[in-house]
């Protein structure tokens, strides 16, 4: 399967797919389209379903897994399979695999909203498609974005998907599918391909470069993802991210979330998932709070730990971005836990970072915090963090990152960190 926003680039390189590996291509778009050219006039049923297509909603479910079956039945002796555009949402990856089967691969091309709006209006110009329209595109990139990601976080915990950095050119992209392909499909080949890939160099500067550098990195974890050289069968990886206001701290989180496939928790976020839990932790804190009273620091531990022991049991990994705050913390997670597998420190100076904290704040909310108390946050952390990371770096389990960078210059130096262990 193959999966990535409307004008990812996933009609192209499925084409790609079949013509290189002689699989069957199936293309969910197009096999609604032909069925509304030819029924739209003289069937009531798909006449309601090409407006709705045209206004840049999804077809019915039923509809569509009907048509893939109908389509898969007329191909029993096919050396393969390669779906594209399908599943859009987790309803129709369930009934999917409820009626059909469970994919042995899902390739999520992720693509910036810009390239897909840019390459949409080109695409309109050319070719003319009913749901190429300002408005359909608007919609339907509304609703990849609300689906998309509870999809690619469903096939994460299957195991079953590999994310593509899809903004550069269709043969650089379609070298990784390939590469990814390969080492699924032939396994007796990953001792020779880890052996040529880990030949690469590896480089840090701008431009070309760099974007090769990024899908390298891409293609190395999912590499070992799919391939089983990863050392998350031995142990579940906790990173503890640190950074101060203003470092882009969150933004990278994400980031990893999305592309390196790491569950991304905040004490924050595990809070308010146990008071809506219901549980009777969950009501003890919500009583403690109505009180106006503070929760004690063990709780809030405790949380974490459970999420630990948790992700271990799934294998797992996570990035805690808000964790720890100060040493005590540090020393009393070891005592329960353990040591995380890695630090990554987002360096940033003060300037920067007070600078980056006007400018998102005039841009969120139309003004802004005084610069000073801006900078008095900035200086605080930077204070605050020093015996946190000495203790890290006293146990070389410490990674310094350049966090005055662009965001994907700094998740590429965060890519080469993940590599190390």
């Amino acid at each position: 399967m193959c999966l990535g926003g409307p004008g990812s680039g996933k009609g192209t390189q499925c084409m790609k797919i079949a013509e290189r590996y002689k699989f069957h291509h199936v293309s969910v778009g197009e096999l609604l389209r032909k069925k509304m050219i030819h029924n739209a006039t003289s069937n009531r049923k798909w006449s309601l379903i090409a407006k709705i297509i045209t206004n840049g909603e999804l077809a019915p479910q039923e509809t569509t897994i009907t048509e893939i079956k109908q389509k898969i039945m007329k191909i029993p002796d096919a050396n393969g399979i390669v779906i594209d555009g399908f599943p859009r949402d987790i309803g129709q990856a369930l009934s999917f695999e409820d009626q059909i089967c469970t994919p042995d691969l899902v390739v999520f091309l992720a693509c910036t909203n810009h390239r897909l709006k840019e390459r949409l209006h080109k695409r309109a110009e050319q070719q003319g498609r009913p749901d190429d329209n300002p408005k359909a595109i608007d919609r339907r990139l509304t609703n990849f974005k609300q689906n998309t990601i509870p999809l690619v976080k469903y096939f994460q915990e299957r195991e079953l998907i590999v994310t593509l950095d899809a903004d550069r050119d269709e043969e650089e992209v379609f070298c990784d599918i390939s590469m990814t392909l390969d080492n699924k499909l032939f396994p007796s080949k990953k001792a020779e391909a880890v052996s040529s890939m880990l030949k690469i160099p590896l480089s840090l500067d701008t431009g070309e470069k760099h974007d090769t550098t990024l899908a390298y990195c891409y293609q190395i974890l999912n590499f070992f993802h799919l391939t089983g050289y990863s050392t998350e069968q031995k142990k579940s990886k906790i990173i503890f991210m640190i950074g101060g206001p203003g470092s882009g701290k969150s933004l990278q989180c994400e980031q990893m979330e999305e592309r390196l496939g790491l569950q991304h928790v905040t004490l924050a976020g595990l809070l308010c998932a146990e008071l809506q839990s219901h549980s009777n932790q969950g009501h003890l804190i919500q009583d403690i709070l109505e009180r106006g009273e503070q929760l004690l620091q063990g709780t809030l531990l405790e949380l974490l730990c459970d999420v630990v022991e948790s992700s271990s049991k799934q294998g797992k990994g996570l990035v805690v971005s808000d964790f720890p705050t100060d040493l005590r913390w540090a020393k009393e997670f070891e005592s329960k836990v353990g040591e995380p597998s890695a630090v990554i420190v987002l360096r940033c100076s003060v300037d920067t970072m007070s600078r980056r904290l006007q400018v998102q704040r005039r841009s969120t909310f139309g003004w802004s915090d005084s610069d000073r108390l801006l900078h008095t946050r900035a200086e605080s952390f930077c204070s605050d963090s020093q015996a946190l990371v000495s203790h890290y770096e006293n146990k070389s389990i410490l990674h310094m990152i350049d966090a005055e960078r662009s965001p994907d210059e700094v998740f590429s130096q965060i890519c080469q960190v993940m590599e190390t262990f």
